[in-house]
Parts: structure tokens; sequence; C-alpha cells
């Protein structure tokens, strides 16, 4: 990565390739801690070993900066949202989809029942299965065919199922299938609840790594455009509803403190994934199985804190990253 440069302005922030592949390194060695622990809703999850460690930064200009553990696949659970949210947004338009779906924040947990008595969030589990049902298709197959197509535009590359984890989700995920029917009653859901529950369990069921899910957030930094292949994904308006939303839910009740720390727009899975974007400018994606208490990769959102502050990225810094 030759350069991050801030285009929604005059000021540019320089660094060298060798720069910043140093502060990576000196982030994910930062970062590195047991604190944590790793998520057992599914076996799959529960197997996964808690030392894996892994960061990536991909600039709007397509580079990809990474270090340790970042080509390891892993399943992306609640970070898909954003992105199936932004596939929405460009069939529907922002305002459309947001009036359907929500766009104010809980101050709940992510899978609460009361958050699907009303209008929610794209970000929590009841806003992204109301969501889910909104892709645009005529069956559950096509809709999940578009899900994975624009997934796998966003990454860059074909992403594939996690063919276990989405049998326990089908097998053991009661809550899911309890907040579409709550979503339906309450007519906040369009379709069958059963089918919305099984598309929010599909899109979550797909590996990816830390890689990808930096091409996947540059992509979002840059208005919608694969920064890697060059293909517009989504329009411009979607990729910021979905910037938007990220900023408002992208971790829950630890959305504000999240802000405080970074001041970036982020979304982060019980897989132990996590991605934030900088507008214009450059996304972070981690991989660390060790989580919060809110579900967040404890690891992860260390690395990231700190690289919005030496990489120039957090959008309410005071001055650009140090020159080399």
């Amino acid at each position: 990565m030759a350069e991050l440069e801030a285009r929604a302005d005059d000021d540019v922030a320089w660094l060298s390739a060798d720069r910043i592949a140093e502060l990576v390194a000196s982030a994910h060695e930062a970062a590195a801690g047991d604190e944590g622990l790793v998520n057992d809703t599914y076996p799959s999850l529960a197997r996964v070993d808690p030392n894996l460690w892994g960061v990536a930064v991909t600039s709007v200009d397509g580079v990809t900066t990474s270090t340790g553990d970042a080509q390891v696949p892993f399943v992306v659970m609640s970070v898909s949202k954003p992105f199936v949210f932004a596939l929405v947004a460009a069939h529907l338009g922002v305002r459309e989809a947001s009036e359907l779906v929500g766009m104010e924040a809980t101050g709940l947990p992510f899978n609460a029942l009361a958050s699907a008595d009303g209008p929610s969030n794209p970000m929590v589990t009841p806003g992204a299965i109301a969501t889910s049902a909104l892709v645009p298709g005529s069956t559950t197959a096509q809709r999940w065919a578009a899900i994975r197509d624009a997934m796998s535009a966003f990454a860059g590359r074909e992403l594939d199922l996690d063919q276990e984890t989405y049998a326990s989700a089908r097998a053991t995920n009661v809550r899911i299938r309890d907040l579409a029917a709550r979503l339906a009653s309450a007519g906040l859901l369009r379709g069958d609840p059963d089918d919305a529950a099984d598309l929010y369990a599909l899109q979550c069921c797909l590996r990816v790594t830390a890689i990808d899910l930096a091409a996947m957030g540059a992509t979002l930094a840059n208005g919608g455009v694969q920064p890697v292949t060059g293909e517009r994904v989504v329009s411009a308006e979607a990729a910021r509803g979905a910037l938007v939303a990220m900023t408002i839910a992208g971790l829950y009740q630890a959305s504000g403190r999240w802000w405080l720390e970074t001041g970036l727009p982020a979304k982060s899975g019980i897989g132990g994934g996590l991605v934030a974007v900088a507008p214009g400018k450059a996304a972070i994606a981690t991989f660390g199985p060790r989580l919060d208490a809110v579900g967040t990769s404890v690891r992860g959102a260390r690395a990231a804190s700190i690289l919005a502050r030496t990489l120039g990225l957090d959008l309410f810094a005071s001055r650009p990253a140090e020159r080399p």
C-alpha cells in the first residue's frame, strides 16, 4: 500500500508501504493477549483455536497489507450484516430500505426479543432478518444466490458456505426463528418468516478471511466499487447507508464506546471477525476468536483502535498520521 489518501478533502496522509507494514505488524503484536472467550453457540465455533490472530488493511486503491493468520478462513456471522444491507439498499434505495428495516440505535443486545417489536437497525439481528427478507428474488434460492454473489463480489472472490455451521444453525437456533415470527406478527417482515430466518442463517455461515473482510470493507470505503477488481458492487448511496448503520449499531450497545476509541464505522461477529471502515481511505479487518461480553474480538478491537490512530484513519483525529 503506497499511500492512504483522504479523498474527502485536500489533507493527504502519505505513508510508505514499508511504514504501513511496520505499523500493521506493530498493532498485531501490541493487541495480542489471552483475554476473552471463544464463542460456543455452534460446535464449529467452539473448536476454533483461540490463539489464531490476523490483521489486514486494504486501501481504496486496492493494496493490502496483512500479517499473522489473515488468510485463515472463519465463519463471517454478523459481519455479513452491513454488506447484505448494502445489497438491499442498492435494490430498493436507502430511504425505503431504512424505513422498512429501521436505522436507529436500540441500546439492546444484538438478539433481544424486544428489538423485534418495532423498527430496528440492520446491524442487530431482528433488523438483519428483516433485511434478508428484502433481498431481490422470487424464491429463497434466488435470494440466497443474490446474497452469495454480492458477498463474493465485495470480497473479490467466490465465497463458500460452512456447511457444518449452517446445519447447526438450522437445527438449534430457535431464537432466530422466534425473532422472525415476532417481526412477522408485528407487520415488520415481508414474506415467510421461516424463509427469512433461513436466509439470515445462510448469510452468516459464509466463510471469509481477514484479507477478504478488508477488501469488503474497502469496497464500502470506495463508494461501492471493489478496489481490487474494479467492479461496482453497490451504489455509492447504498455503501453510505451501510456505513451509517454500522456507525449507529455496528457493535450493539458498545457502539458509543467504540466510536470514542476508534472514530470508525465497524461491525463485529461471534466468529471472531471485525471490520472497520475509513470512508475514502481504507478498511481494517481482523480475525481473533477471543471475544468480550458484547461479542467483539478483544484483539481485533484493540488492533483497530491502534491502527485507526497510527494510520491516520480516525474520522475525528485532530491531525493526520505521522509522516515517515
